[in-house]
C-alpha cells in the first residue's frame, strides 16, 4: 500500500466529505480506487458521446484515449471529418475576407497584416486598452508570466473606439473565416513577461497543435515584438492533415493517454522539431513585428511562443474562438446580441475552476485590479 494516495478525483471528494475521512488513509486510499472504477464506468455514455464534441483530452476519457480503437482510426477519423467539415463551413464564409487574404490562409495557416488599422484608430484602441484597469488573472510558468484582463461586454461599452475596432466586419470576418464559425471571439489583453526569473522556458514555448481540429487564434500588436522576443512561431502549412502528419498523429494516438508530457495526455500533442521536418513541412517562421499589427492563426497547426533573450514584455489584444467542429452549419452567434460577449469572463472563470478541479490550474489565479503595464511581481528562481 502507498504511503501517500493519489491525487483525488473528482469523484472521491464527495466521498471523503461525506465520510470524514482524510486523504491518504488506507481506507481512503481502497474507497478512491473503487469510486473512481465506478464512477468511471457511470461516465461511460457521456465519454462515447464526446466523440462528436471538441473533447480533446486523451487522459480524460477511456474512449477517446483508447489504444485499441485509436489503433483502429477513432483519432484519425475525428481529425479527418473535423478537417472537412471545417472546409465546408470556410466555403460558406469565404465572401467575409478578401482573396488575397483567403488564398495566402490556405497556402500557410496564419496571416501577418501589418498596418491593420488606421493610425487614429489604432492610437485611440491603445490608449484605451493601456489605460484599463480591471481584475486579472496571471500565470508563471517556467521564465514567463502571461497576464489576462477580459474585454467582455460591460468593458466594451466604456472603450467606444475599443469597440468600433474590434466589432467590426473585417476584424470578425477573419475569426469567422479562419475559426470557420460565425461567431465572436472571447477577446483579452495579453501582457506576457518573458524572463521574469532563472528558469526553464514556459510550456508554449515548445511546438504544439493546440487541438485535433481547426480553431483560430489572434494577436493584435500594442508593442513592437523582435527577433529575440517571444514572437509567435508557426509551421507554414501544418494546419493541413497531410497523409504523413495523420500517420504521425495515428502513432501518437496510441500512447497519448498515458504521456510524460502532461499536455500531449491533454491533446494539445508536442512535437519536436527534426520530427517536424520529417513530415515534410517547410522550416518554422518566427514574426517580428510593430504595433499594429494582427497576427491571425489556426491554431491545430505547429506554433509555438518563439523563445526569448533575457527580459521582454508583449502587450496585445488576443482572440479566440472554438466550437464543435462536427456541426454542418456555420451560422452566426446564437447568443442574442445584447448578450454577447458576456461570455468572456465567464469562460475565463470557468476554465480556471475546471483546470483546477482537475490539478491542471498551470498556475492560473486571480489577482485582483492589474493594469496591461503593471510590472510582474518579484518572482524566485525555479
Amino acid at each position: 500500500m502507498p504511503q501517500e494516495a493519489p491525487r483525488l478525483t473528482h469523484c472521491s471528494a464527495a466521498n471523503y466529505w461525506l465520510r470524514g475521512r482524510r486523504p491518504g488513509s488506507p481506507y481512503a486510499y481502497r474507497q478512491e480506487v473503487h469510486l473512481a472504477g465506478a464512477f468511471r464506468w457511470l461516465l461511460l455514455p457521456l465519454q462515447i458521446v464526446q466523440v462528436a464534441t471538441k473533447a480533446k483530452a486523451f487522459r480524460d476519457s477511456p474512449v477517446i484515449g483508447s489504444p485499441t480503437l485509436n489503433r483502429w482510426g477513432l483519432h484519425v477519423l475525428r481529425k479527418r471529418l473535423a478537417q472537412q467539415m471545417a472546409e465546408r463551413r470556410r466555403a460558406k464564409l469565404a465572401h467575409l475576407v478578401a482573396p488575397e487574404d483567403r488564398e495566402a490562409f490556405l497556402r500557410d495557416g496564419f496571416l501577418m497584416k501589418e498596418n491593420f488599422l488606421d493610425p487614429d484608430s489604432f492610437a485611440a484602441l491603445r490608449d484605451e486598452v493601456m489605460a484599463r484597469q480591471a481584475k486579472a488573472r496571471e500565470s508563471l510558468d517556467g521564465y514567463t508570466l502571461t497576464r489576462l484582463i477580459p474585454l467582455d461586454a460591460p468593458a466594451l461599452r466604456r472603450m467606444p473606439a475599443t469597440r468600433r475596432t474590434l466589432l467590426t466586419p473585417r476584424y470578425l470576418g477573419l475569426h469567422a473565416f479562419i475559426g470557420s464559425y460565425g461567431r465572436r471571439p472571447y477577446l483579452y489583453v495579453q501582457t506576457i513577461f518573458s524572463g521574469v526569473r532563472q528558469a526553464q522556458p514556459d510550456v508554449q514555448s515548445f511546438y504544439h497543435a493546440d487541438t485535433f481540429h481547426p480553431t483560430v487564434k489572434s494577436w493584435l500588436l500594442l508593442t513592437p515584438v523582435s527577433e529575440n522576443e517571444a514572437g509567435f512561431t508557426y509551421v507554414p502549412g501544418s494546419h493541413r492533415a497531410t497523409r504523413r502528419r495523420l500517420a504521425w498523429e495515428r502513432r501518437v494516438s496510441l500512447t497519448a493517454h498515458q504521456a510524460r508530457d502532461r499536455l500531449t495526455g491533454e491533446g494539445s500533442l508536442r512535437i519536436s522539431e527534426e520530427a517536424i521536418a520529417r513530415l515534410g513541412y517547410p522550416a518554422p517562421v518566427k514574426l517580428k513585428a510593430q504595433p499594429n499589427t494582427l497576427i491571425i492563426a489556426d491554431t491545430s497547426g505547429f506554433h509555438r511562443r518563439g523563445l526569448s533573450e533575457g527580459f521582454a514584455c508583449r502587450i496585445s489584444v488576443w482572440a479566440q474562438s472554438r466550437s464543435n467542429p462536427f456541426l454542418p452549419w456555420s451560422a452566426g452567434d446564437p447568443v442574442p446580441a445584447p448578450l454577447q460577449g458576456v461570455g468572456t469572463r465567464l469562460f475565463g472563470w470557468l476554465d480556471a475552476q475546471i483546470k483546477q478541479a482537475r490539478g491542471r490550474a498551470n498556475g492560473w489565479h486571480s489577482v485582483g485590479l492589474r493594469t496591461p503595464t503593471a510590472p510582474p511581481p518579484a518572482v524566485p528562481a525555479e
